[in-house]
């Protein structure tokens, strides 16, 4: 029998002073089988960090030809493309003939310090992708605020991204690589 998804709802808030975006999203966010509790809030950080109107989740892990959150214009063309992990450069490389912009946000500190140093030079020549990674410490504080229904209240500041439920509150620095 086949393992089915766990389904989460976030109502978030989001004032990203960075951008000037303040809005409330009610998001329903599937966690595949495979998928951990720190994918699955890497993935509602990198909702938070790219929040708008069209931004919308891909169907997850098992699609390899959709990434983990898009943005589409009115024509379907693929305006943002982002991922969670440390995707395969070919893959990055097929998506950045597919959209006009690509984000990354990269986590697992050893592995993502490997996978760094032999793409990079790669990766730096996509013009239209930026590249965040994110400490092993950052994940698990990020960790720490799943639950199944959660209500939560992101402020985006100077490249700091701040979450805070009704008893946590938890500051992330995603760092660009560059």
């Amino acid at each position: 029998m086949a393992l089915k998804a766990t389904v989460y709802k976030a109502e978030l808030e989001i004032s990203d002073i960075d951008r000037g975006y303040y809005a409330s999203h009610s998001l329903t966010l599937a966690r595949h089988p495979s998928e951990t509790e720190e994918r699955l809030m890497i993935r509602l950080l990198a909702f938070a960090m790219h929040a708008g109107d069209r931004l919308e989740f891909g169907r997850g892990l098992s699609t390899d030809n959709e990434p983990d959150l898009w943005r589409r214009d009115d024509t379907g063309a693929i305006e943002l493309w982002v991922d969670v992990g440390l995707p395969d450069e070919r893959r990055l490389r097929k998506a950045a003939g597919r959209a006009r912009e690509l984000a990354l946000l990269a986590y697992g500190q050893r592995a993502m310090d490997v996978w760094w140093r032999r793409n990079s030079a790669d990766l730096l020549r996509l013009q239209d992708l930026k590249v965040w990674s994110l400490s092993d410490q950052a994940v698990q504080d990020l960790a720490s605020l799943a639950q199944r229904n959660m209500m939560l209240q992101c402020t985006i500041q100077e490249g700091q991204v701040a979450f805070s439920d009704a008893s946590e509150y938890r500051v992330v620095q995603p760092r660009r690589l560059e």
